[in-house]
C-alpha cells in the first residue's frame, strides 16, 4: 500500500485537476535546477549547542527556545551569526558559560570565530528569540533578544561591542516573550518594535501531563496556559520607546504568540502584522494609518485553515511565492496539521492553498518550527525551507511520528506547486531543529542556512547548488526612510519581495534582498517603493552582484 502522503497527493490531483501540469505550459520536472547543500558547521568553527536544559518536570519553556540571527554586526560585508540560548531552571539565570548566547564573526571563506565575550553579548536569563535591525539609524545593526521575563535591547556601538540599553530605552521584561520583529508602522523613518508574548507561566507550574502509570511525563498541551497580548513599542527617535500596545489596539487581542511576520498585504503603503498563535486563531493586524491596527485575520482568511480549526502555528514567512506581486503566508505546524499556505488574492483576502500547492501532501507527516521562502537555485522562484522536529521529546512512544526530524526543502515548480527535494538537497540529518536564518554567508550569490537544534550542535548548511543561474542582491540604505529600508517593496520583472528581517520562528535574517534571475544577465528595470513613498527605478542592472542602493532625497 502507498503511504498517506502518496494518497493525499493523488487525492489533490483528483480534486484539483486544473492544477495538473500541462506539457505545453510548463517545463518538465526534470528541468528543475538542482539544489544541493552540505553541512559545514564544525569545519566552519560554529560549535554552538542550544542548551534548553530539560528537566523531569517538563517545563514548557524547555521545548521552545532556539532563535537565530544572521546579520553583519561589524559592517565588513560578511554576515555573522547570533544564537539565543537557555538558562538554568527554576532560577532562569545563565549561571554557567554553556548558557551564554553566542555571537560568531564571519571571517570569510566560510570560517567563523566566537566573539561573544569581546562583543559583550553573552546575555542574561532564559533567552528565546532574536530580532536584528538598526533601530537608531546610526548605520550599525542592533539586537533585541526576547526571553522568559528577560528581554534585552543591545545597541551596537560600532566598535565590535554592544551595550545593554534595555532599561534606558524603556523596554519591559514583565512577560514570557518568545519572538520579536522590527518594522516602521507609522512610516516616520524610525523602526518600531513588536514583541511576541506566549502565555502566563512561572517555574512553580507543576501540572502532570502524560501517563503516570508508565511514568511518561510530557510537555503539557498549550490549552493549559492562559495567553497574553503582544507588545508594541513606538520608536521615539531619541533612543527610547513608548509602549503603545493599548492605544494601537494590540492589547485587546489575547493569544499564545509564537512568531511575527510583516508585509503590506493590501498594497496601501502601510506595513501590516501577522502573528502565529499556538492552538488559537492567528492574528492579522491591519495597519489603519492612524497609529492603530484592526485585527482582521478571520475575515481575511488567515486565522484558521479550511477545516475551521486552529493549529499549532509556529514559524511564519510573509512573501510572494507565486510571482503575482502579492505577499503570501506560510506557517509551520505539527504532524497531521500540514504547513498551511495562504495565497494572497488581493483586496485584503487570502485563500487556503495548502492542498492546491501540494504542501498538504508534502508536510502532513512533519512537524515544523522555522521557515523561509528563498530562491535557493536562483531560477526566479522562491522555494520553501522548514526546520523540523516535534514538540514532545517522547512522541515516538505515543504516535507514529518522530521527535527528531530532518529539515525540509520544497522546490518551487513555477506553477503554484512544490516538490520535495529534501533528500536530494542533502537534508537527511534528524535533530530537534528550532530556529533558522537565511543569508549568503560566503557572498557567492547562493542563499545558505543556519539552524539551531535542542541539545545538539547547530547546523550551517552551505548552498553548493550548480551555478546555472544568475542572481542579484540589493542592500537598501534609507535616507528619508529607516536606515535598513525595512518595509520597502522591490519589483524585478514578475518577482516581488520586500525588506524585512523577521523570518521564520523567533529568528532574524539580513535586510538585504536576494533575487534569482535565471538566465538573465541584465535586468531591464527594478522598481523600489520606499517606506517614505518615494518610488525609485533602476535600469539595465547587471546580475551577479551585491548592489547598494541609496534612497533618493526626493
Amino acid at each position: 500500500m502507498g503511504s498517506r502522503r502518496d494518497f493525499l497527493a493523488l487525492a489533490c490531483a483528483f480534486l484539483f485537476p486544473q492544477l495538473r501540469r500541462k506539457k505545453s505550459d510548463f517545463s518538465p520536472l526534470s528541468a528543475l535546477t538542482p539544489i544541493h547543500f552540505r553541512e559545514i558547521a564544525h569545519s566552519a568553527g560554529v560549535d554552538f549547542v542550544l542548551q534548553n536544559n530539560p528537566t523531569p518536570r517538563k517545563h514548557m519553556i524547555e521545548t521552545m527556545p532556539g532563535g537565530v540571527a544572521a546579520f553583519d554586526y561589524n559592517n565588513d560585508g560578511r554576515t555573522d551569526i547570533f544564537f539565543a540560548n537557555g538558562a538554568s531552571i527554576p532560577s532562569l539565570e545563565k549561571d554557567s558559560p554553556r548558557f551564554s548566547n553566542r555571537l560568531y564573526r564571519n571571517d570569510g571563506g566560510m570560517r567563523f570565530t566566537d566573539v561573544t565575550s569581546e562583543a559583550g553579548i553573552a546575555g542574561a536569563g532564559y533567552s528565546m528569540g532574536v530580532a536584528a535591525a538598526d533601530y537608531n539609524n546610526d548605520g550599525h545593526t542592533d539586537l533585541f533578544v526576547a526571553g522568559v521575563y528577560r528581554n534585552i535591547l543591545y545597541r551596537n556601538q560600532g566598535n565590535g561591542k554592544f551595550e545593554d540599553v534595555t532599561e534606558a530605552a524603556g523596554i519591559k521584561s514583565d512577560k514570557w516573550s518568545v519572538a520579536a520583529g522590527w518594522f516602521d508602522y507609522d512610516n516616520d523613518g524610525w523602526l518600531d518594535l513588536f514583541v511576541v508574548n506566549y502565555a502566563h507561566w512561572t517555574p512553580d507550574f507543576d501540572r502532570y501531563c502524560g501517563e503516570r502509570d508508565r511514568n511518561l511525563r510530557v510537555y503539557c498541551h498549550p490549552k493549559y496556559f492562559e495567553g497574553l497580548a503582544n507588545t508594541l513599542y513606538r520608536n521615539r527617535r531619541d533612543g527610547t520607546f513608548e509602549d503603545v500596545t493599548a492605544k494601537a489596539g494590540i492589547a485587546a487581542h489575547i493569544g499564545r504568540g509564537m512568531s511575527v511576520a510583516f508585509a503590506d498585504y493590501d498594497n496601501d503603503g502601510l506595513t501590516d502584522i501577522f502573528v502565529t498563535n499556538d492552538n488559537m486563531p492567528n492574528f492579522l493586524f491591519h495597519n489603519q494609518g492612524d497609529g492603530t491596527f484592526k485585527e482582521v485575520a478571520l475575515e481575511a482568511g488567515v486565522a484558521l485553515t479550511n477545516y475551521g480549526l486552529p493549529v499549532a502555528s509556529m514559524g511564519a514567512d510573509f512573501r510572494d511565492y507565486d510571482n503575482d506581486g502579492l505577499p503570501d503566508l506560510n506557517i509551520t505546524a505539527l504532524a497531521g496539521e500540514t504547513f498551511p499556505l495562504f495565497k494572497n488574492l488581493g483586496k485584503g483576502l487570502f485563500q487556503d492553498a495548502t492542498h492546491q500547492s501540494r504542501l498538504a501532501a508534502l508536510t502532513t507527516t512533519r512537524s515544523g518550527w522555522s521557515n523561509g521562502f528563498f530562491d535557493f537555485n536562483n531560477d526566479g522562484w522562491k522555494d520553501l525551507f522548514t526546520a523540523n522536529s516535534d514538540v514532545n521529546d517522547l512522541i515516538d512512544l505515543f504516535q507514529s511520528t518522530h521527535y527528531k526530524q530532518p529539515n525540509t526543502l520544497l522546490a518551487n515548480l513555477q506553477d503554484g506547486t512544490f516538490q520535495d527535494v529534501s533528500a536530494e538537497a542533502g537534508f537527511t540529518l534528524a535533530r530537534a531543529h528550532r530556529g533558522s536564518a537565511f543569508a549568503d554567508f560566503n557572498n557567492d550569490g547562493r542563499i545558505d542556512i543556519v539552524v539551531s537544534a535542542l541539545g545538539e550542535p547547530a547546523e550551517l548548511w552551505q548552498n553548493i547548488s550548480p551555478e546555472l543561474n544568475h542572481w542579484l542582491m540589493l542592500r537598501l540604505i534609507g535616507t528619508r526612510s529607516n536606515r535598513d529600508g525595512i518595509g520597502a517593496i522591490i519589483r524585478l520583472g514578475n518577482q516581488s519581495n520586500h525588506v524585512t528581517t523577521a523570518v521564520g520562528y523567533a529568528s532574524s535574517s539580513p535586510s538585504a534582498v536576494h533575487f534569482g534571475t535565471g538566465k538573465l544577465e541584465k535586468i531591464e528595470q527594478i522598481e523600489i517603493r520606499w517606506p517614505s513613498g518615494i518610488v525609485q527605478v533602476l535600469r539595465n542592472v547587471a546580475a551577479n552582484q551585491v548592489l547598494e542602493v541609496h534612497e533618493p532625497s526626493k
